[in-house]
């Protein structure tokens, strides 16, 4: 039974993660149809950092996702704190509406997102492109700090209450370092949930911001080349490195 059970995982990881090994591998390949392989060659990595709209793109999904994350962290904080703190009407309805972005399909909030900013004569550019991104990553930073927060011992800040800090001070001074792992954690997931989201950025980019998942598609239409599997490489393990940080904390704390 147990070597049925390995035997079992083992063919769900590979049926996972074979495309993966398979793409990584291909954008090595000299050749440039992917379907057979002639050699191994840095050639492609060269050809695409030589690319300077795919660079273009990589920098604003930087841009996008840096600050995305940080509007998304600061709000995704306050609202787990205010939830876990604090019992006020509709706080039930609130801390429902913040778990929607996470159980909906993408494409409905991406269209949602867009019928509000032309409802509202919005022209798609930078600003909504970014106000998209963060209504979507603060579900994530809330649930993960609230999460860190219920395992908070509030003794701690009563203490520090009768030896005469102030509510300011206590919460700089002992609240928000004992869960700045999980403000940490919560952020990283939502730069990674940013710089790699396709679906809600193709319904609410603009002019000049096209980012890095949309120029990849934009590729695809000329056909598959090793170029496209580079790109496909370099965002993988941007993702995996920043999502391995991000369980670390988690595990940590």
């Amino acid at each position: 039974m147990r070597r049925l059970l390995h035997g079992h995982v083992w063919a769900v990881y590979s049926f996972l993660y074979a495309p993966i090994v398979v793409l990584v591998l291909f954008s090595f390949n000299q050749s440039k149809r992917n379907a057979v392989w002639k050699g191994f060659t840095l050639d492609w990595y060269r050809q695409l950092f030589a690319d300077t709209e795919v660079m273009t793109s990589f920098g604003k999904s930087l841009e996008i996702a840096g600050i995305a994350t940080v509007m998304a962290t600061i709000i995704g904080t306050m609202a787990a704190l205010a939830l876990s703190r604090y019992r006020f009407k509709g706080r039930d309805l609130v801390a429902t509406s913040l778990y929607l972005p996470m159980v909906i399909p993408e494409v409905v909030m991406g269209v949602s997102i867009l019928t509000f900013f032309v409802s509202m004569k919005v022209t798609l550019g930078l600003f909504t492109l970014i106000l998209a991104h963060v209504a979507f990553c603060i579900s994530f930073v809330t649930v993960v700090v609230n999460a860190r927060l219920q395992g908070f011992n509030r003794v701690l800040e009563e203490a520090a209450a009768d030896l005469g800090a102030s509510p300011w001070v206590t919460m700089w001074k002992v609240t928000l370092p004992l869960i700045l792992p999980g403000i940490v954690s919560g952020a990283l997931l939502s730069f990674t949930l940013s710089f790699d989201d396709f679906v809600v950025t193709f319904f609410n980019s603009g002019a000049g911001t096209t980012t890095l998942p949309i120029k990849v598609y934009s590729m695809l239409k000329f056909g598959v080349t090793p170029v496209i599997n580079c790109v496909s490489t370099l965002m993988i393990l941007i993702t995996f490195a920043l999502v391995l940080v991000s369980q670390r904390l988690q595990r940590e704390n």
